[in-house]
Formats: structure tokens, C-alpha cells, sequence
């Protein structure tokens, strides 16, 4: 039986996104403040009053093997396409890993919704005989966790948590707990959307989510900006290995960082908007803290929510204050939305592949397009690459989504 503090190592990294096809290409662009965003030449996009979203870089059919990719929803095909590069890169293909010791953590906000869109419209269109067959083991929302972990062997579970866009944060704070409770060693974990559809961008569009700037796409996605007004949708997915210390070092594995603790919280204020004062978001922190055993001053970097929406920047930055304390002049805080826009469910995960980059190369990547800093947010706002100190350093990821679900999870440097 392993205990709490079992150490919990990132051994894998793989990502499919706005900003790149695999996470050499997404780090690159990141660093070099480049955007994904990009405007919808779809003729349904002429009808909407948004017209611009983040398409993942690289066509996952582009990647699959064709007779697969149709028998999966576009966001089980990106968390395919991202969990088989964290496989390769953690150095799993040519060892023999103990599928009742492996487990898949896979989230997603809104699970397969082009399918079941699409196969409504085959129905009113063409009737019921014309609705595939494999409608259901498509648009389930567990419908990535169960491809990932038919195609790796996991036996020890395939977990799928549905908190919006804490979705991919909160299965990789799941995976820690399932290996700290010893019911795995090894788990594959992370967050995928694909809702680059005519009904979720109205919906989101008419509940003045989505930002209706019409100006360059590539500077729409403006993070703590006083000229912000709503996030850009995108699409992607973003995966990590997850290992014990021993079972990774056992098998001679490079390791990126450690997963040092995570919290998870719930506003329980309003179905859509967060806390005004964070408090929520700040109880996760805290608890995040304390089950990392980090003071404060030891984050050196945030890998913030920061979606570009008027008050959820400005809630978070209260919630920062409020637990970083004096310290928070000291951290260097970025939003990578706004290069890839706000992948909902698999937000969160692309976001703790940059995080874990960010702790291993000591550098913080920029947040883009941030011209007039909103005064009510007093943070120190990465504008361009930053370093970060040497020794040891810990950085958080923050994800909250609607339903006032909340999630913080620090990685730290490891030896």
C-alpha cells in the first residue's frame, strides 16, 4: 500500500493544438508568442456572430490510420493523437508495463458533440436507418478514456472527470490520487475538446462568452487586457505520464518534473460565473499548498486560467494575492490562452505540459497580446520569454469551469 506522499514523477509529454501538432512544436511557438487562433473559412461560420476559433494545428486524421480515425469522435481522435506521443516520449513502447498496474485519466468538458450533432442531422435529414451504429461508443464521454486505454492495455481503471473546463486539470490531480492509494503505477492523464461547431459557438456566443472582436484573430485572445471581452474557443488535447518515483526510475526513465500535490474545490455560487472574489479558486490553492507540502515562496511561475473574460482575469488575480501572499511579486504569471485559445476540457492539460516545460527549462513562456494591463490585476504578467531561478522551484496550474469547479496542481523540479 503506498501513502500520501508517494512521490508522483512526469515521465511523458504529448500534445495536439491550435499552436502545434506534438509538443516540440507547441513549446517553440509558445515561446515565440506566436498564436493559433485563426478565422473559420467553414460556411457555417458566416452565420455566426464569431467567426474565428483555435483548429488544432495538425488534422488528427492526418496523423491516424483512416479506418480508426471514423470510428472516433474528433476529440477521442486528438487524445489519440497526444496520448501516443506521451507513450513514445515517457519510453513506454518497448517496455512491458503491467496493465492491471496502468490506469487512464482522460477528461473531457463536452465529450463527443459533433457526433451526436452530426448524427441528429443524418436523422431529421435521412431518417433513422441512416444514424450509425456507432453513434453512442463515439459521442460517451468517456469515450477517449476507454480508446486510450484499449490502446495501451490499461486495466486499472479508465477514469473520465467532467468539470468543464477543470476537466483536464482535475484528471491529472485524479491520476495523483490513484497512484498515491496504490491502485496504479503508471497513469496516462490528461484533458481533450473538440466543439468547433455551429451550436456550441452560438450557445457560448449568446451567453457572452466568446469574444466578438473583429479585428486580427490573432490578437482577439487578450488575457488581463482592459480591451478583453470573452475567450476564443479552441480545440486539442494535451497528455502526461504519470509514474511513481521508483517505478520510473526503475526503468531508467527521464524524468521532467514531479507532481508535488493538487487541490480541488467548488464555488457553489453561480452555474457560469466564478466567485467574484476568487474564494473558491483560492480555497484549491491553499489546499494545493498544503498537500505539496510548498510554502508560498517556493512558486516561482503560474500557468494562470486567465481565460480573457472581464471578471474571471481579475477574480483569479484577487485569488493569487490572497494565497501567495507578499510573494506573488515575485512569481511570473502567464497565460498561454492567449496564443491557443480555451481548449474547455482539455485546457488544462495542454496548460500543465507547458507548466512542466516551463519548471524543467527554467522559462516562462509569454502571454501575447497584453497591451494595457488591467490596473485591478496587479501580477507580474510575463510579456515575453522569462527566466526562472535555478535550484528548487515549484509552479501552478490553475483550471476552474463552469459549475464553479476549481483545481490547482503544483509540479516541482526534480533532481
Amino acid at each position: 500500500m503506498t501513502s500520501a506522499r508517494t512521490r508522483v514523477v512526469v515521465t511523458g509529454l504529448g500534445t495536439t493544438n491550435p499552436c502545434g501538432g506534438d509538443v516540440a512544436s507547441f513549446w517553440e511557438s509558445l515561446l515565440a508568442g506566436r498564436s493559433g487562433v485563426r478565422r473559420l473559412e467553414d460556411d457555417w461560420a458566416e452565420q455566426l456572430p464569431v467567426q474565428i476559433a483555435g483548429r488544432a494545428a495538425v488534422d488528427p486524421t492526418d496523423v491516424l490510420e483512416r479506418v480508426r480515425a471514423r470510428r472516433l469522435d474528433r476529440s477521442s481522435q486528438l487524445a489519440l493523437v497526444a496520448a501516443t506521443e506521451a507513450w513514445t516520449d515517457a519510453g513506454l513502447d518497448d517496455v512491458e508495463v503491467d496493465g492491471d498496474r496502468l490506469a487512464v485519466a482522460m477528461a473531457s468538458g463536452i465529450g463527443g458533440v459533433t457526433t451526436l450533432l452530426s448524427n441528429y442531422d443524418v436523422l431529421k435529414e435521412k431518417g433513422p436507418r441512416r444514424v450509425s451504429p456507432l453513434s453512442v461508443p463515439m459521442l460517451m464521454g468517456n469515450a477517449p478514456a476507454a480508446t486510450l486505454s484499449l490502446t495501451f492495455g490499461a486495466r486499472a481503471g479508465a477514469h473520465t472527470p467532467v468539470s468543464a473546463c477543470a476537466s483536464g486539470n482535475e484528471a491529472i490531480a485524479l491520476a495523483v490520487d490513484q497512484i498515491r492509494l496504490g491502485r496504479a503505477d503508471v497513469v496516462v492523464a490528461g484533458g481533450t475538446e473538440a466543439a468547433i461547431h455551429p451550436l456550441p459557438m452560438a450557445a457560448f456566443a449568446n451567453m457572452m462568452a466568446l469574444s466578438k472582436n473583429t479585428g486580427d484573430p490573432t490578437t482577439v485572445s487578450r488575457p488581463w487586457d482592459t480591451g478583453r471581452d470573452g475567450f476564443v474557443l479552441g480545440e486539442g488535447a494535451g497528455v502526461l505520464v504519470l509514474e511513481t518515483e521508483e517505478h520510473a526510475r526503475a526503468r531508467g526513465a527521464r524524468i521532467y518534473a514531479e507532481v508535488l500535490g493538487a487541490g480541488v474545490s467548488a464555488d457553489a455560487h453561480d452555474i457560469a460565473q466564478p466567485h467574484p472574489e476568487g474564494a473558491g479558486g483560492a480555497r484549491a490553492i491553499r489546499r494545493a499548498l498544503v498537500e505539496s507540502d510548498v510554502d508560498p515562496s517556493s512558486i516561482a511561475h503560474v500557468n494562470a486560467h486567465a481565460t480573457s473574460t472581464p471578471q474571471g482575469d481579475i477574480a483569479e488575480g484577487l485569488m493569487l494575492h490572497a494565497t501567495l501572499g507578499s510573494h506573488v511579486e515575485q512569481v511570473v504569471v502567464t497565460s498561454t490562452k492567449s496564443m491557443t485559445g480555451h481548449l474547455l476540457g482539455g485546457a488544462g492539460a495542454i496548460e500543465a505540459v507547458a507548466t512542466v516545460l516551463a519548471v524543467q527549462q527554467r522559462v516562462s513562456p509569454p502571454t501575447i497580446n497584453l497591451d494595457d494591463q488591467d490596473p485591478a490585476v496587479d501580477l507580474d504578467i510575463a510579456t515575453k520569454p522569462r527566466d526562472l531561478p535555478a535550484g528548487d522551484i515549484a509552479a501552478l496550474n490553475n483550471s476552474f469551469g463552469f459549475g464553479g469547479a476549481n483545481v490547482a496542481v503544483i509540479f516541482g523540479s526534480h533532481p
